[in-house]
């Protein structure tokens, strides 16, 4: 049986009269990809931002790793084991892919009173940021700086530095914008090598690499879930067909 580690029930967001999502609930288990769909507005990008801290929910309550972190703000809840990507690219160009990484491991074991002490030199961060390296498959351009990776090797970096914070959760949203086909594969393989000791929730468009990857989707209309299932249950689902796949019955 999969252990849930993060757990959203009846979430709702509302900014003024609209409602972005409503009594939206979704788990996330180790070992699973779980794809949330829509259309542009569906609240895919706000379910994300309320499940990683960013902004908190209206109504509804989240768990994750058996606590109730539904008014814990964003830094502790990364803190806790929660990683999180964005839609945009955020990495610092003009310092090394390790240095990405160091940096993002630096900000989840901070020592304040050390601070005479070079934080090149920590020990940790640098461990943390040769492991995350490896297992995101960049190991061998350690040394180059951030931005003269390919756009895939960028969205990889993203990645990258997320797991140099040893998280259990990862919040992925829309990581295969852009890419190619060979990017594409990369980024999937990458994924699915991830599963196994993460829950991971994916916001995506490229419906191929959904299906090809995901273990459960949840399908998102105006805020609301139509349908949640496996994958080739959601293929088949009528509602689905029509509200999203632009498919009639």
């Amino acid at each position: 049986m999969s252990t849930t580690l993060l757990s959203a029930k009846n979430i709702t967001r509302r900014f003024g009269g609209l409602v972005a999502i409503d009594r939206v609930s979704v788990d996330l288990n180790q070992g699973s990809v779980h794809a949330v769909i829509g259309t542009n507005g569906a609240g895919k990008s706000t379910l994300v931002s309320v499940l990683s801290g960013e902004i908190p929910p209206n109504e509804g309550n989240i768990t994750m790793l058996g606590k109730d972190i539904t008014r814990w703000p964003q830094p502790d809840r990364a803190r806790a084991g929660l990683g999180r990507s964005y839609q945009r690219t955020t990495i610092f160009p003009s310092l090394s892919v390790h240095e990405n990484c160091r940096i993002s491991a630096q900000s989840n074991h901070q020592k304040f009173w050390r601070w005479a002490f070079p934080a090149s030199k920590c020990t940790y961060s640098n461990e943390a940021a040769d492991r995350a390296l490896e297992l995101a498959g960049l190991a061998e351009f350690a040394d180059r700086p951030a931005g003269l990776l390919s756009h895939g090797g960028k969205r990889q970096l993203e990645i990258a530095m997320c797991l140099a914070t040893h998280p259990k959760v990862l919040l992925l949203d829309e990581p295969l914008a852009g890419m190619g086909a060979e990017e594409t594969d990369r980024m999937l393989n990458l994924l699915d090598s991830l599963k196994k000791e993460h829950a991971i929730l994916l916001v995506e468009h490229d419906m191929d690499a959904v299906f090809r990857i995901s273990d459960e989707i949840t399908v998102m209309v105006n805020g609301c879930v139509i349908a949640h299932g496996d994958p080739e249950s959601i293929r088949n689902n009528p509602d689905v067909q029509t509200a999203y796949l632009g498919e009639e019955e």
